[in-house]
């Protein structure tokens, strides 16, 4: 018999109010990068109910399998049945302001506001630069989460480093985990 002990992963919630770019970047992320130690969700407080052309464009260009992904609401992951949240971020300032339902199982939270994308104004280019951008700060945040010694870390220290993420700037070089 192998002495190793299989951990169960993560269980990763991204909100935001629309679930059309930033969460749905979030989710694409975290499920790559998280190399198999957590499952990444997205959710919205108000879906539009599709994703955001050129959040499906800038992840289909990045070689994501974007028929995964879809616009919903947050009630389906505090409904029964729902997966058991071991985290929950907001990624827009909107949600963060937002009374959230009820989670099971007490999950740790962390504000990770950025701009929305969606609401960027100039000609194409610009606004697809708008939505690059955004990938570009997610990944950073999500690296950084990825990378934490979680399972050693006590509640407050890692409370506390999910806090810091969020205030990781887009031109900082990364907190060391």
């Amino acid at each position: 018999m192998s002495d190793t002990v299989v951990q169960k992963p993560f269980n990763v919630l991204f909100l935001c109010t629309g679930n059309s770019a930033r969460s749905i970047l979030a989710e694409a992320i975290l499920g790559r990068e998280g190399m198999g130690k957590f499952n990444a969700f997205s959710a919205g407080s108000h879906p539009k109910g599709e994703i955001h052309p050129y959040a499906a464009d800038l992840l289909a260009r990045m070689n994501f399998d974007t028929s995964r992904f879809r616009s919903k609401s947050w009630d389906q992951f505090a409904a029964p049945g729902a997966p058991e949240l071991d985290f929950v971020f907001t990624v827009c300032d909107d949600a963060a302001n937002e009374e959230c339902p009820y989670w099971p199982g007490q999950p740790m939270t962390a504000h990770w506001g950025l701009p929305d994308p969606a609401r960027a104004t100039g000609n194409e280019t610009e606004v697809r630069l708008a939505f690059a951008d955004t990938f570009r700060m997610l990944t950073q945040r999500i690296s950084i989460f990825v990378n934490l010694p979680i399972r050693s870390l006590d509640r407050l220290s890692l409370q506390s480093r999910l806090d810091a993420i969020g205030k990781t700037k887009a031109d900082e070089t990364a907190p060391a985990a």
